[in-house]
């Protein structure tokens, strides 16, 4: 099933469209495709997916969230749709999900984290049965059946010691980039603990270890290992069973995963690059196709995608 980085199928109209009732696209092949988008306005960034009916995906952006998040969905959605070479109009049905989706007044339907991230998980890694979902300031693991359905799931939202949140700062602290997290962890060479039980506990141990000469590398190395703990941690409370899947910017950078997969002694599923960070807006593309189906098995998909 094509995924993002493939080659794009060329795209034509099947008719003049002025409105989202005349939203038929054929492929090259003449056959009707539908459109469908998918928006995660999350606490950090803003992801947007636009997908065709076949899976694959035509167009995404991602951005930071800031506070002004009605404006910041608008712009990811318009960036993903040119990035499509598509219009509003085109698309069919558009999800939302994240923290800020009652925020996106332009959506059709919007649905929960959980719910979101378990379609995306399972479509890219079918036996997918346990999720870890690491984002900026909240950490998810869930536990789903064969259907993707959500059947426990524990939050850990209290503190930004255990998300990504805390492995931004720290590096900002030490005078390096996000971008630059990834670089610096693969120097490490003796890791030390990060045991505070809270953000602000950590930073203090982090300062620590700084005064005392111990390397940025190991610092960043221990904060991981710290995070990792608490993963796993909440991944046994939903009793975690595999295939695991972990998901969230933070998995951009291989030595969580491989982490993660030491404490488990288990293999786990990261998405390739990038997409690890758009499962859920993914997701919400894939509920919005399934929403469209059952519309279209009821007789109903007309005023669907006219609304």
């Amino acid at each position: 099933m094509p995924l993002h980085g493939c080659a794009r199928r060329r795209i034509v109209r099947s008719r003049q469209r002025e409105g989202r009732a005349n939203s038929s696209w054929q492929f090259g092949g003449g056959d009707v495709v539908i459109i469908t988008a998918g928006l995660d306005v999350g606490s950090t960034y803003t992801k947007a997916v636009i997908q065709a009916e076949d899976g694959e995906i035509l167009g995404k952006a991602y951005g930071p969230t800031g506070f002004r998040l009605r404006e910041v969905a608008r712009s990811m959605y318009d960036e993903a749709l040119e990035d499509a070479g598509l219009h509003e109009k085109d698309i069919d049905y558009l999800i939302a999900t994240g923290s800020g989706r009652h925020q996106v007044d332009f959506k059709d339907l919007h649905v929960t984290d959980l719910t979101a991230s378990a379609r995306g998980a399972c479509f890219l890694f079918p036996d997918t049965r346990t999720i870890l979902d690491i984002g900026g300031q909240t950490m998810k693991a869930s536990r789903v059946d064969k259907s993707a359905q959500v059947q426990s799931f524990r939050l850990n939202d209290k503190c930004a010691a255990g998300t990504g949140a805390f492995l931004e700062k720290t590096a900002r602290y030490m005078g390096y980039s996000t971008q630059e997290i990834g670089a610096l962890m693969t120097i490490s060479k003796d890791p030390v603990p990060i045991s505070g039980v809270c953000a602000v506990f950590a930073e203090s141990e982090v300062i620590n270890h700084l005064s005392i000469g111990t390397s940025p590398a190991d610092i960043m190395q221990g904060a991981i290992e710290s995070l990792t703990g608490r993963s796993v941690q909440l991944m046994k409370r939903v009793r975690a069973e595999p295939e695991y899947t972990l998901i969230g910017g933070i998995l951009r950078f291989e030595t969580m995963g491989r982490s993660v997969s030491e404490v488990l002694d288990a293999e786990v599923n990261v998405p390739d690059g990038e997409m690890v960070q758009y499962v859920s807006a993914l997701g919400c593309a894939i509920l919005a196709r399934r929403r469209l189906d059952r519309l279209r098995s009821e007789g109903n998909l007309e005023a669907a995608v006219s609304a």
